[in-house]
Parts: C-alpha cells; structure tokens; sequence
C-alpha cells in the first residue's frame, strides 16, 4: 500500500524492499461529520474508548478528591514495590535487542528500500534526535537528581558523604562520581534504546512494509489483518493512555517547576493554584500552536527551545566551575560503565529506594513518551541502515545528557561540596535543591541570577508547549485511524485534555499522582513494547540486506 497511508505522503521504497501487501486503507473504520462548524474524523472505536475512559478518569478524581490522593500513593506504591523487577527486565530486553540487531546481519537492512539516501544530513538529524527526547524531565531533574543521589538515595547500597550530619571528606570523590553514574543510568543507554524499539519499528513498518505510520502496523507479521480489528484497537488504545498520562506528568512537573522559579524570582505564591493558572495559561498557547500546524507551531517553538537551552547550557558551563564540568563528564561517564550492570540487575538489590521512587518510574515514564517519540524519530530517520539508526539514536542523545548532567547536576555538586566544607556540617543543603527549585537555587550562585532564571522559566514554558503540542499531534493520530491530518478541532480536543488530566492529578494528589499512573499505564504498554521487539525481528528477518 504505497498510496498516503496515515495522511502523509509516504514515499515509495527506493531499491528491494518486502512489501506487505493489504487491502486496508486508512480511516476505513472512521466516522466523518461535523457539529455546527466543527468538523470530525475519528476511528471509532479507538477514539471512543478513549476519550469517554479519559473523561470519566477526571470526574471520578474531582468528585472523590478527598479519598484520592490516598488512593494513588497507595497506586504508586503498589506498582513501584511490586513490578520494579519486571521494569528493569524489560529495559534490559530493549538494550539486548536494540544492540542485538545493531551488530548482526540485520543491521545492514537500510530504512526506505536497499538504494535509499537519508532525508536530512547528520547534523540536522543528530540536532532533530536531541530535540525529540529531551524536555521537561532535564530541566526538571538535571540538577536534583545529580545532588539528591550523591546526598541520600545512593544507589547499590552505598554511603553518602554525609553521616549524622558531618561531611565525610574521604568519600565525597566516590558519592560524586556515583551520584552522576546513577543520574546518566536514568538518561542515557537504557531509555534511548526504548525509544529506539518504538522508531525502528513505526520507521520499518512505514517507510520499507509500506502500512500506516501507526504503532499497530508493527504486528502485522505477528497478527496479519487482524491487526486491523479489536487486536489492533487495544494497542492504540493502550499507546494513548501511555502517552497521554506521560504528557501530563511532564505537564505536572513543568508547572511546578515554572512557579517555583517565579517564586523564587519574583515572589510570586508558589501554591496549587497558581500551578493551575500556569497548566492552563500554557495549554491556551499550545492550542494556538497546534491551530497553526506542524510547520508554523511545533518547529518553530523547538527551533525557540533548542537555542534557548544551548544558551543556558554554555553559560553554566562558562560561567560555573568548568574544569570540574569536564572532570565530572569524564569521571560520571567512566562511573556509569562499571555501574551499569548492577544497576540494571532486577534482583537482589538493598537499594530499595533508589529501584523503586527513581529507576522503575524512569523506566514507565520513558515507555510512556516513546508512541510520539519514536515517531517522531522514524519520521525523520529514512535512508539510514539500521545499524547507523541505532547506534546514532542511542549514542548522540545519551552523550548529550552526560555533558547536560555534568554541567548542571556537576555545578550544584560542588557548589554543596562547597557549602559542606565551610561549614563542616549538614546544614540542610537538601532543601536548597529539592524538587521544583533545584535548577534556580544552583542558578542562584551564579553571576546574573535573575536573567538567567527568567530565561530558565522561559525554556520550561516553551518545553511544556512543545510536549503538549506534539503530544496532541501524536495522539490524535491514533484516534484518527492513522490520519495524521485530521481536522483541527480534534487536536485542540486532546490537548485541552493533556492540560485538564494534568490539573486533575495535581489537585487529586500532586507529583506522587502523577507518577502513579505513569506507572500503572507504563505496565501494559510495556508488554506491547516486548512483544513490539519480536514483530520486528521478524519483520527485518524478510528485508533484503545491502
């Protein structure tokens, strides 16, 4: 089927390629119409369930708000404590089988057809893989995570530097070192190959299997023209719910992170309510985002964001303690190698915390972003061999976050490296990086604090737009049966809805809401996803090899 399958003109293979022949053409299941001046152009089924399960989720939370943050703490809990081992097994899975095909034979199948030429030179596609992944999560987490895993939750059972209170000098080189190692294990090779499986994937199955650019169409090889059907209808319908509550928990941590700067700037309340007037106020400008379309919205804000970021980057490297940065890339990258093994091991681990509150919710988070992820990524991925897709997709990003990790997170380490040894005392230097505030308290000690925290403030906005932007593309390209053209009024629909579900979780029981059902959607995708694994290899098993 080489005729615009999902509303985009897919280009015909250049050169042999197995192309999988099917009678389905896109939106044959949907339902067309209009309400007043609105048009509409969903797939039933898929939207339906969707939507009204998504509507019911936010009435049943506002009417027992009272009982539900209990309700996800005990949600969060329950999956962290009891599916932590199978989190980690399965990203182990992802790694194995992203290096696996990278290496043998399979790795010379070209995406696009045996003579296909790449769409974009590899600066503009390393520039594109960067901007695809990266978001919220490293403005957010870049330097709390750094500082909190040297401090308390040290991960494989090992002892901070800090003991009732005393800085302990001999150990501060170990809780540094291991404290980076930990943050690049939740920001480098593991979470770049879960976004690898998902665009190799969507890539193979469009650009070379010639089927809709549609998570589905990866099990044809597994479910034929069921795949079509109800079979078919459950894995979309489990790719919206990942990736909708994926979006708002990105969303959630945006808008805390972006009042807790203000606060800090400007005084302005750091309470719910402003959260709430910034989730929505932000949502406004996404939907005139979305209205103006992939070219005119989307584009532009992350061309906005990537040199915002560059900019904030150079200037804390330049600006903070450089040589340490560099110090700190190379001792955190040389940590992360040894560490990587314990640290991926499923089983008979002490460090219950750190397993549990970070790594298995990293683990669901990442699953949750890689339906609009790996899109996003497949769409401008065409013409490389395989080889030269996974090694790329998971080694340029996973570089980038060392340097982010070292620059960021290694400033705020030594800046409380610093504080420790003038005063030789714990003086709660946690709560000077804790949660929402940590990038503005590092940014704090620096030269022009309030410039660079407004422009700090400024990049979490514009990440928060672009996320529910191309959040709301993505998903209403599942409930459009693959129709990535679908009218207007259905994306404006879901991204109202990222921005509503976003505000209902925060109301109904904060960040640990948040991530509770990131968690519990990330179970179920995660078994597509190892499913999605075997589908391919038997799809790339049929290529003809360069």
């Amino acid at each position: 089927m080489t005729d615009d399958p999902g509303g985009i003109d897919i280009p015909t293979p250049d050169g042999a390629v197995n192309t999988i022949d099917t009678d389905y053409t896109v939106g044959q299941d949907n339902v067309q119409g209009s309400v007043g001046a609105l048009q509409f152009d969903i797939h039933n089924p898929v939207f339906l369930i969707s939507s009204l399960t998504v509507v019911a989720f936010v009435l049943v939370t506002l009417i027992f708000q009272d009982t539900a943050s209990g309700v996800f703490n005990w949600l969060f809990t329950f999956v962290t404590t009891t599916f932590d081992w199978f989190f980690l097994a399965a990203a182990n899975v992802f790694v194995v089988f992203c290096l696996g095909v990278a290496i043998s034979p399979l790795g010379r199948v070209r995406l696009g057809g045996a003579d296909a030429k790449p769409d974009y030179g590899y600066m503009s596609w390393f520039a594109m893989l960067f901007a695809a992944g990266m978001g919220i999560g490293l403005m957010f987490f870049g330097v709390l995570e750094p500082v909190y895993h040297m401090q308390v939750s040290a991960p494989l059972g090992l002892q901070g530097p800090y003991q009732d209170g005393v800085l302990q000098l001999d150990q501060v080189a170990a809780a540094r070192a291991h404290g980076l190692s930990a943050t690049i294990f939740h920001w480098a090779l593991h979470p770049w190959s879960i976004y690898a499986v998902v665009a190799l994937a969507l890539a193979l199955f469009t650009y070379n299997k010639q089927l809709p650019l549609s998570i589905r169409s990866a099990f044809y090889p597994l479910l034929g023209d069921r795949v079509w059907g109800w079979p078919g209808h459950a894995i979309d319908i489990i790719a919206v719910f990942a990736t909708l509550f994926g979006l708002t928990t990105s969303l959630g941590l945006g808008a805390q992170q972006a009042t807790a700067g203000m606060n800090y700037v400007y005084g302005v309340p750091n309470t719910l309510n402003t959260q709430i007037i910034v989730i929505a106020c932000v949502t406004a400008v996404a939907l005139i985002s979305v209205v103006r379309g992939l070219e005119g919205g989307v584009k532009v804000l992350s061309n906005v964001n990537m040199c915002l970021a560059g900019l904030l980057l150079l200037f804390v490297f330049v600006t903070g303690p450089t040589l340490a940065i560099l110090q700190d890339a190379g001792i955190g990258l040389v940590t992360y190698l040894g560490d990587v093994v314990p640290l991926s091991n499923p089983f008979g681990r002490d460090d219950d915390s750190f397993r549990e509150s970070w790594t298995a919710f990293y683990w669901a988070w990442w699953i949750s972003w890689s339906p609009f992820v790996g899109m996003f990524i497949a769409r401008v991925s065409r013409g490389r061999t395989v080889r030269e897709f996974v090694t790329c997709v998971i080694l340029i990003p996973s570089l980038v976050s060392v340097f982010w990790m070292a620059t960021f997170g290694g400033s705020a380490i030594h800046q409380v490296i610093q504080m420790g040894q003038d005063s030789g005392v714990y003086e709660n230097v946690i709560a000077n990086y804790n949660d929402a505030l940590a990038m503005f308290a590092m940014l704090g000690a620096l030269p022009l604090t309030a410039l660079t925290s407004t422009l700090a403030i400024i990049l979490v906005l514009v990440f928060f737009i672009t996320s529910s932007d191309s959040g709301s593309l993505v998903i209403d390209t599942i409930t459009a049966g693959g129709k990535t053209e679908a009218p207007t009024a259905q994306r404006v629909f879901w991204a109202v809805t990222e921005g509503v579900v976003a505000i209902v979780l925060l109301v109904g029981g904060g960040l640990t809401a948040l991530q509770a059902m990131v968690n519990a959607t990330g179970i179920f995708f995660t078994i597509v996803l190892l499913v999605l694994c075997y589908s391919t290899y038997r799809g790339l098993k049929s290529e003809p090899r360069g």
